[in-house]
């Protein structure tokens, strides 16, 4: 698993809008949260989603943008925001190799049953690429408030 202190691994993936979003494309410019999440318009992702689109001109005054993953695809993404009005970029990463990168794609239990799945995690990315924050089981009530107090440190 990934720690703070270390370069984020380079991930390019396509948003929501079948456009390719790049770590590099924030180098020197932008702080980036990407966020990880398991499924669009689930309770637990819809949380946090709403939360983090609730405070996105907060980050976006600290120099930060917000970025969600998931497996899901870019339909599934512009439906998830036009459904919640969200205020984030959704990375499809329908071949699981951001998942991966970052190891977030990990085996699961639940109710006894044992399956890989995207443990909900979190990463803040400072200018310089370097790892800030690498946060794993993340809890959606109240992470984007957590990410802001980060974020408003660098």
């Amino acid at each position: 698993m990934l720690q703070a202190n270390q370069p984020a691994p380079a991930f390019s993936s396509p948003n929501q809008h079948g456009d390719t979003v790049s770590l590099a494309d924030f180098a020197g410019k932008q702080h980036v949260v990407l966020y990880f999440y398991p499924k669009d318009d689930t309770p637990g992702c819809t949380i946090e989603a709403n939360e983090f689109t609730a405070l996105a001109a907060e980050f976006a005054a600290h120099d930060a943008v917000v970025i969600g993953v998931s497996k899901d695809d870019c339909d599934s993404h512009q439906a998830f925001i036009e459904k919640f009005g969200l205020k984030v970029d959704l990375l499809a990463d329908t071949s699981g190799e951001v998942c991966n990168a970052y190891a977030v794609w990990q085996e699961k239990e639940k109710n006894g049953v044992k399956k890989m799945g995207i443990v909900r995690s979190t990463f803040v990315i400072n200018k310089a690429g370097m790892l800030v924050e690498a946060l794993y089981q993340v809890n959606p009530p109240g992470h984007a408030q957590a990410m802001l107090d980060v974020v408003k440190q660098l």
